[in-house]
């Protein structure tokens, strides 16, 4: 049995490798900072010197390589997830946040900071783990934000997610997101949304996604774009008229998913590139 953080983390990233995780030296260091109560780079630093560990610790950290070797996501094993400037829960029931969302909040941040009003308002429609309506009302403080999720257990995480993150001027609605909130239609400044956009036939190829994530956040109907119609439809009515929709899709749907908002009566219709240079998000003026 490996007894040092070098001896430990050699194993780990042997196991992951095996595995076919993607990224096999980052989650098993991760997995062994999590373990130990460090940062990636004490682990690191540990490594060099010789620490060894506690008996305890090392059998938590083989139990959860095995975990992460069945592909349960990293962010299931250790309890949290990295959005942008954010730690957040995240467990069974929820999506969990995807580093190229950051992008799509960041529009959405842009445009809300953009809004002269001196208490813009912001809606996070299908907030999920509460990632973009967070991103949005810790960064943009003198905004309002309200999330709104219909999902009985994706709800409970962003509930503990706005407590854990403190945000005042956040408000959570259980509700649909094609009939929420009507008693501020015509008053909000900037609709978001990352809704599910994968069409019902296209089974993700990570077993991370398809065997974890909720069917609920990921399926949108046969051609991906279901909630999106009825997404355009909410959103002219609660938009002000001016006010500006952000929303995440797959990186073949920009040309559909302008052509839908178009013929709903949007304009300005434009699709965003992402840090990888894919397709990542459509915005549009009410």
């Amino acid at each position: 049995m490996p007894k040092t953080v070098a001896e430990l983390r050699a194993h780990g990233i042997g196991v992951l490798e095996l595995a076919h995780v993607p990224t096999p030296e980052a989650d098993a260091e991760l997995l062994l900072a999590h373990v130990l109560g460090l940062s990636r780079g004490q682990v690191q630093a540990k490594a060099v010197t010789g620490a060894g560990a506690g008996s305890d610790e090392r059998l938590a950290y083989l139990e959860a390589i095995e975990r992460r070797a069945a592909r349960e996501p990293l962010q299931h094993i250790t309890g949290v997830a990295a959005f942008r400037s954010l730690e957040l829960s995240v467990g069974p029931g929820v999506f969990v946040p995807r580093p190229e969302t950051e992008f799509v909040a960041q529009l959405a941040i842009d445009a809300l900071q953009a809004v002269a009003s001196p208490q813009p308002l912001a809606i996070d429609l299908g907030t999920g783990s509460g990632a973009i309506a967070l991103a949005l009302a810790t960064e943009v403080p003198h905004a309002r934000v309200t999330a709104v999720e219909n999902s009985p257990r994706a709800f409970i995480w962003a509930k503990e997610n706005a407590r854990r993150v403190g945000a005042d001027n956040l408000r959570l609605v259980f509700a649909d997101l094609g009939d929420a909130v009507p008693e501020l239609d015509g008053t909000v400044d900037v609709v978001v949304s990352n809704p599910p956009y994968i069409p019902d036939d296209a089974i993700p190829r990570d077993p991370e996604v398809r065997l974890h994530d909720p069917a609920a956040a990921l399926y949108g109907g046969p051609d991906g774009l279901d909630v999106v119609r009825a997404l355009s439809r909410r959103a002219l009515a609660l938009l002000r008229p001016g006010g500006a929709l952000v929303i995440e899709h797959g990186e073949l749907q920009g040309a559909e998913l302008r052509a839908l908002l178009v013929a709903d009566g949007w304009r300005a219709t434009a699709t965003h590139r992402d840090l990888l240079g894919r397709d990542r998000a459509t915005t549009a003026l009410r």
